[in-house]
């Protein structure tokens, strides 16, 4: 009898809600950014307000700086950011659930410079001064690559120094180049690829402190729309020229 309350105490901490997480994302669309009215919106918004849906979940999503995103995300407790780059570092730091799309990092230059790029040896290429979104994945490729990077405060302010001609070089995820063109009022033919550095996968990240029910509990939801098609379906809407990933991996601290 005198185990009975320690069963109970244990039956019930299994049965309670996962905890509230705070929700952030940030303004790269056009998959997360805040509509006119402060609301977000975009592909990886939508994938999260359906998962959210599945798991009774009403915590808010908001959009905020990267830098002070990723730094919640790492500092706070109960914190879910997307969507991440996967790379080793980051393993080590956060349990990643995902992916939720695949990009690539590329680099861009002046469509009228491009075929003369192209030419130049690697080594070359990488001496020419290059933009990057400061504290991005992207940033962080472009400078383990060599590159000479100019950390820039978002992609537009990016797109921006290379039609002007302040830098050389662009390097992005190719899945919102064209998006931020468009808010520029820049033609899509103003640049062209002269380089694919890798192969990306975005994913939604946890902090440490996210307890491992919870994690499992959308990893099970985004299993579900994996399976039933919803997932599909939003993906092809917003990028329908792109492959969907329909696998589910968790990986990190808490795989």
């Amino acid at each position: 009898m005198k185990y009975r309350p320690i069963l109970l105490a244990l039956l019930l901490a299994t049965s309670l809600p996962a905890a509230a997480l705070s929700l952030l994302t940030e303004d790269w669309p056009p998959v997360s950014f805040a509509n006119d009215k402060g609301q977000p919106e975009g592909m990886a918004v939508e994938v999260v307000k359906l998962l959210q849906e599945r798991l009774k979940d009403t915590s808010p999503i908001q959009v905020q700086p990267w830098a002070r995103a990723y730094n919640s995300l790492l500092n706070e407790k109960d914190v879910m950011l997307f969507t991440v780059g996967r790379s080793p570092e980051r393993e080590r730091l956060m349990t990643l659930l995902g992916p939720i799309l695949i990009s690539s990092t590329d680099v861009f230059a002046l469509r009228q410079h491009a075929a003369e790029i192209r030419k130049l040896s690697p080594a070359a290429m990488q001496k020419l001064s290059t933009a990057a979104y400061r504290g991005s994945i992207f940033e962080t490729t472009a400078h383990s690559r060599g590159f000479n990077v100019f950390p820039t405060t978002d992609p537009a302010h990016s797109a921006r120094m290379l039609a002007a001609g302040r830098v050389k070089l662009w390097v992005e995820g190719n899945v919102v180049v064209g998006n931020v063109l468009r808010e520029q009022g820049l033609p899509l033919a103003t640049v062209e690829r002269v380089a694919t550095l890798d192969r990306l996968s975005l994913y939604l990240a946890f902090s440490p402190s996210v307890p491992r029910d919870t994690i499992l509990r959308w990893e099970k939801a985004l299993l579900d729309i994996k399976q039933d098609g919803s997932f599909a379906a939003l993906h092809q809407h917003w990028f329908p020229q792109d492959p969907v990933p329909l696998q589910v991996e968790r990986l990190g601290i808490q795989r």
